[in-house]
């Protein structure tokens, strides 16, 4: 059929010509953006995963960045801690060096210099250890959440507390009680019953029996028994001091443990009343030594036994018999001429956490304790001027070291699961990334065919197109 109103084989070419064009526009698109989908038309579907997936990507990348921020953080607190270790460390050594017998007091100030500067400088360190302005261990940081996820609340929480001197030591309970420490002319016999101590922090609690013949080495040997679990230790100590002028020598007389006793007829001074002690301390538990300052005799034993001192005899001399607790000589001395003398000995409880010790039957904890809620001992306290306080500062130094252990290994553990967060990340990262080239990236190989196909296409179709339009021509033979 001839006809020139509507040409078909033109109209026809004109469809395909812009198609291929079409088709070689996306292909140079792909080519020059490395894209498959460089709009929604491309693939709707496809856009839509893509742009979650790059969400997440970039979600990912920012959470490892955050992770190595807070490795950071742990380093720099951990470093930190580091040095206040080795200060606590020193005064540890300070404190050993004071609780020496052969130390004066001149030589005792002389290392509480040291011990007072120390002091200073750890609660230095605590108030100036920061990272980008943020400081870490006064006590401002507390708990911190670190984002190290793609999505909300994908958090690891950084806990960091005050390490400054008056923040850390040792939870202590001093055992003082009615019963414990004390002198007097009648046996000492505890109420049986039992007792609980009890990890305020992790709730955990121990249950020992105590028995009326019970010494301060018994109650502490089962309050370490429990030690695993409640987190609290024991120490016991009996210490007692005598005093007397010699006038005569003694002609009866015992000190007595339940492990041995010794005899102190024939004594005559102080150095020989000390010397006859220390000879038979490997069977009775007791040591002896005269106080340079006070000119007493210091008697202890620290097992924590109970030391019994029988009627001494020796003329009208004075002879009397004191308990000490912490250092400190009881308010009302007992003669031992007149009769025998009972001392218990104190049971410190120490721990890093808080805890206390309560009654679970009939057995009042006052009788040994004088508290039953642990105090902070701080190492801001810590005083190693007198021999005392030397001996109770070792106990604080070590509480403090470790609490700093154990934060130490908070952060230690902190940085391990960190570095494992940061290699989970990026390997998510890298495999939702190959998923999403797989759907968003352009093939170049297939691409490049196309390319070549849609441009033979369209030159092909220019030249259909001009044939086609030269068509309706041919009605003009028919007119002639």
């Amino acid at each position: 059929m001839a006809v020139i109103n509507t040409n078909i084989a033109s109209l026809n070419a004109q469809r395909n010509l812009m198609r291929s064009e079409g088709d070689l526009q996306t292909s140079l698109q792909r080519l020059s953006s490395g894209l498959r989908i460089n709009s929604a038309k491309d693939d709707a579907a496809g856009l839509a995963i893509t742009n979650r997936q790059t969400s997440q990507i970039r979600g990912l990348n920012v959470a490892v960045r955050n992770a190595n921020d807070g490795i950071s953080i742990a380093q720099t607190a951990e470093g930190a801690l580091q040095e206040s270790t080795n200060i606590l460390q020193r005064m540890r050594e300070l404190a050993l060096q004071s609780a020496n017998g052969s130390n004066s007091s001149s030589d005792r100030a002389a290392l509480q210099k040291e011990v007072s500067a120390l002091q200073s400088e750890l609660t230095r360190i605590s108030d100036t250890s920061a990272f980008g302005g943020l400081k870490l261990l006064d006590g401002s940081f507390g708990s911190k959440a670190l984002q190290v996820g793609s999505q909300a609340n994908e958090t690891i929480a950084i806990s960091l507390q005050n390490v400054s001197a008056d923040a850390i030591g040792g939870q202590s309970v001093t055992g003082a009680g009615s019963a414990a420490g004390t002198t007097s002319n009648a046996a000492i016999g505890l109420t049986a019953g039992t007792l609980s101590v009890t990890n305020s922090s992790s709730g955990q609690v121990g249950v020992f029996a105590v028995a009326a013949t019970d010494e301060a080495s018994d109650v502490a040997s089962a309050i370490n028994a429990l030690s695993s679990s409640t987190g609290v230790t024991a120490n016991a100590n009996t210490e007692i001091q005598i005093a007397s002028d010699f006038a005569a020598a003694i002609t009866a007389g015992t000190i007595t443990t339940s492990s041995g006793t010794t005899d102190l007829t024939g004594v005559t001074n102080a150095q020989e009343l000390v010397d006859t002690i220390n000879a038979d301390s490997g069977s009775t538990g007791l040591s002896a030594s005269i106080n340079a300052e006070t000119g007493l005799v210091r008697v202890v034993s620290s097992e924590g036994l109970d030391i019994n001192t029988t009627q001494v005899v020796n003329g009208a001399a004075t002879f009397t018999v004191d308990s000490v607790i912490d250092g400190t000589a009881a308010a009302a001395t007992v003669d031992a001429t007149a009769g025998t003398t009972f001392t218990m000995g104190t049971v410190e409880l120490n721990s890093t956490d808080s805890f206390t010790v309560a009654a679970v039957a009939t057995a009042v904890p006052g009788e040994i304790f004088g508290a039953t809620a642990s105090t902070l001992e701080t190492i801001d306290n810590v005083d190693v001027s007198t021999a005392t306080g030397a001996q109770d500062a070792i106990s604080v130094i070590d509480g403090a070291i470790a609490f700093i252990d154990a934060n130490r290994a908070d952060l230690g553990a902190l940085q391990n699961r960190l570095e494992a967060t940061i290699s989970n990340l990026s390997n998510i990262s890298e495999n939702v990334s190959a998923a999403r080239s797989r759907i968003q990236d352009a093939d170049f190989a297939a691409e490049t065919a196309n390319l070549t196909r849609n441009q033979i296409l369209q030159q092909a179709g220019t030249a259909m197109l001009a044939q086609a339009n030269t068509l309706p021509q041919s009605v003009l033979s028919l007119l002639q």
